[in-house]
This record gives structure tokens, sequence and C-alpha cells, in this order.
């Protein structure tokens, strides 16, 4: 006998929310009081960065960002590296929490390798964007925020973390922060259905606020 059509609604998708910007520009701080409101109520919220999120995602961070032996290290070298921890972070952490219903805050997610490898790095549009695809799979992110700030605000952020000493992208110079900036501007002018641009020179409260304010009217999270 053919067995009876289970009467149970099948899990509603979640959301894939991610943050880009420059370095400095305080994307850690917003995902944290994001997480916090959207805990608050009662959603299931899992935090990622990039590169990361994984052990083997974490290992590759430390060789991108802090290895003495990642310093001469090659664009397309770094392209493929953020797009391997990418891959694993998809499939083994942000697919399957989506799946389940569940909002996804990613610091990062591919837009930053358009920009900082195809803009920063000058590598050609073309193989940025196969690998991108590839790494992700057919997953983009429902909700893009590029935190805003001009590059000589997040050059002087950067250079007042005393206690900490840059990573590799900390210690590239003002030009590469412009190049960052536009690229990150263009892109968010080109997919506005995608991103939302917020201007990150306020308090932490009124970037939060619009942050809120605008998943709110999107998604009723």
């Amino acid at each position: 006998m053919p067995r009876p059509k289970s009467s149970a609604s099948p899990s509603p998708r979640g959301l894939l929310i991610s943050f880009e910007g420059s370095e400095g520009c305080g994307k850690s701080t917003q995902i944290s009081l994001l997480s916090e409101w959207l805990e608050e109520r009662k959603r299931e919220v899992i935090v990622t960065r990039e590169p990361g999120g994984t052990p083997l995602g974490e290992e590759i961070r430390h060789l991108l960002k802090h290895s003495s032996a990642g310093l001469d290290m090659t664009p397309e070298t770094e392209l493929l590296l953020f797009a391997a921890s990418r891959a694993q972070l998809v499939r083994k952490v942000i697919l399957p929490a989506v799946e389940a219903g569940k909002i996804v805050l990613c610091d990062r997610f591919l837009d930053s390798t358009t920009v900082y490898q195809g803009v920063g790095r000058k590598l050609a549009t073309g193989p940025v964007q196969v690998i991108n695809n590839f790494a992700v799979g057919e997953l983009l992110p429902d909700l893009t925020f590029v935190i805003d700030i001009p590059a000589e605000e997040g050059f002087k952020r950067i250079k007042r973390r005393a206690s900490d000493l840059p990573d590799r992208m900390e210690s590239e110079n003002i030009r590469f922060y412009q190049l960052i900036r536009d690229g990150y501007l263009e892109l968010a002018r080109s997919m506005p259905h995608r991103f939302v641009v917020i201007d990150g020179l306020r308090t932490r409260e009124e970037v939060q606020n619009d942050i809120r304010a605008e998943l709110e009217q999107r998604f009723a999270p």
C-alpha cells in the first residue's frame, strides 16, 4: 500500500544576510547587535565569517591573513584560497542552516572576492566570477549590507587598533582602501535589489536601526 502523505508542512527557508565593507567599517559590531535583536524575536541565528567558519576554513584564514608563509602570496593563490574556504563554509554551515529555517549572518561572502581580488588585486572579472560561482553553487545572499566609510576613515581606524597586529589586508595602503570602497559602491549600484549601502560614519545605534528597519520592511523576521 502507498504511504499516506505527511500532514507536516515543510520548514520555511531561512535567510542568508551578508555584511560587506572595507577594513574598519564596523561589520562585526553590527552583526553582533543584529544577532541579539533577532534572538530576542525568537529567531535561530547562525553567525559566521569569511574566510573561516569551519575548522578547515579557519586554517585557511590563518594562512591568508596571519601566516608568514603568505607574505609573498600571489593574487591568483589568494583568490583560490578564499574560494576554497567559502566552498567548505557553504556546504557545511550556511546551506544546511538556511534549509533548516535559520538566519545566517555572514561577515563577508562572495562579494568580498569580487571587490578585493577582482578590483583591489586587479584580477580579470571572468575568472573571478567563474570561481565565485563554483564555490557557492546556487546560493546567494538574500540581502547584503555594505557598511560604507571613507577610505581615510577605515585606514585611521585600523591604525588605532594598537592592541592588534594588522593582518595582510589591514596592512595595505590608502590607495588599496580607496579601490575597495569604490568597488563596493559600484557593485551595490549594479545590484540594488540585493545590496543596501549604510552610512557607517554615524553612531552604531543609528547604523543598527537602519539595518533592522530594512530587514523588517523586506522580510518581517
